[in-house]
């Protein structure tokens, strides 16, 4: 009998404004985590490519569609998601501007939000260690 393990993406969205990078986040509009700020993500459908999942729920659920975006890691912790067994695809994305959001599908808003300020806020998920390890990148 084979184990039961989801695959989901994420995507970390930075964009730099005045020297300041922020972060795109989304508030998750369902359980669990429902109202939580979360990366923009979801789970990958059967014969569908990792980054275009990622480029998929990105743009269902903030209107942001990027042209390319850099494997981060895979995030497989037991207990991550209440759900069940999940592993997490992390893809980064850089883009140059406030692109205007559209908050749709599972996200019930889409903001920015400056990096030094999530220290502050209890993100869904393991995201803030998502986001932790996305930084190395920039």
């Amino acid at each position: 009998m084979g184990q039961k393990i989801s695959v989901t993406v994420d995507s970390v969205v930075f964009c730099k404004v005045n020297d300041q990078f922020k972060v795109l986040l989304v508030q998750r509009k369902n359980d669990p985590f429902k109202d939580q700020w979360a990366l923009p993500g979801g789970f990958v459908e059967e014969g569908e490519n990792l980054e275009t999942a990622a480029k998929r729920e990105l743009l269902e659920e903030t209107g942001v569609k990027v042209e390319s975006m850099q494997q981060v890691q895979a995030f497989g912790e037991p207990g991550r998601d209440p759900r069940g067994h999940t592993i997490s695809i992390a893809f980064l994305s850089r883009i140059f501007c406030e692109e205007h959001l559209k908050a749709s599908d599972d996200a019930k808003d889409a903001r920015w939000f400056p990096i030094e300020k999530l220290h502050t806020m209890k993100l869904a998920f393991d995201h803030d260690e998502i986001i932790n390890v996305a930084q190395q990148f920039l």
